[in-house]
């Protein structure tokens, strides 16, 4: 799943059934296209593609750095992020999708390309990867449909999903409220940076390198790209 909506009201989210149950209700309803992942902002793709781009290629200048064979697009949606970058970057992708039908326009659409991959139909409160399997897993705007307690769960679990020099990529909206802002329509959270970090830790992850996304709307949340490895 993506969205990049502007600011919700803040609400505490943490009744897990009901939270997750009406986040996969909004984005059933949601066609599976670049706007609707975007929730109405296509426009901004391209650049988010790009920006994405260039942070990896930073990752690449870094001694230590993750190898290339294989990658997870985390909450992939449609497979925009695949298909307009991963795959530009790793012999092999593996996505995993909670929605269906987004899943199996992924699958529609990648079919006709060179894609080399697996499909997940499942959340990522329920995901767990393969051990050792991956050089990059990218997980972007799709995280605030965790709660804090599913979050860390989750990051350990990638955690364990990494080659050796293997690095998980966060690309997220962050509020500058220092609060917890909550979205009613979709059932998703966007958390304050220091919060985002202090989940990050207690998955035993430090961050490495940090960037702010440049040239997306001014109306829109801040988005920031993490790069984490194991402490």
């Amino acid at each position: 799943m993506e969205n990049c909506e502007s600011s919700p009201s803040a609400l505490d989210p943490h009744k897990d059934s009901a939270f997750y149950l009406d986040a996969a209700k909004y984005w059933e309803q949601v066609p599976p296209t670049v706007d609707g992942m975007l929730g109405g902002l296509s426009k901004i793709s391209d650049v988010d593609l790009k920006g994405s781009q260039r942070f990896l290629n930073s990752l690449y200048q870094v001694v230590g750095c993750p190898g290339k064979e294989r990658a997870l697009d985390g909450g992939a949606g449609i497979g925009r992020v695949t298909q307009g970058f991963l795959m530009k970057n790793f012999q092999v992708v593996d996505l995993v999708e909670q929605d269906k039908h987004f899943l199996d326009q992924a699958q529609q659409a990648l079919a006709s390309t060179n894609h080399r991959g697996k499909f997940f139909n499942l959340g990522l409160q329920k995901f767990t990867p393969e051990t050792s399997v991956y050089d990059v897993i990218w997980v972007q705007w799709v995280l605030g449909h965790l709660t804090d307690e599913d979050l860390v769960s989750f990051l350990k679990r990638c955690k364990l999903g990494l080659k050796p020099k293997g690095l998980i990529v966060i690309k997220e909206n962050l509020t500058s409220s220092g609060e917890v802002e909550m979205d009613h329509t979709d059932s998703s959270v966007t958390r304050p940076p220091s919060l985002l970090v202090d989940l990050i830790q207690k998955a035993g992850l430090r961050v490495i390198k940090e960037q702010k996304q440049q040239r997306f709307p001014s109306d829109l949340y801040e988005v920031r790209m993490f790069a984490l490895e194991p402490v």
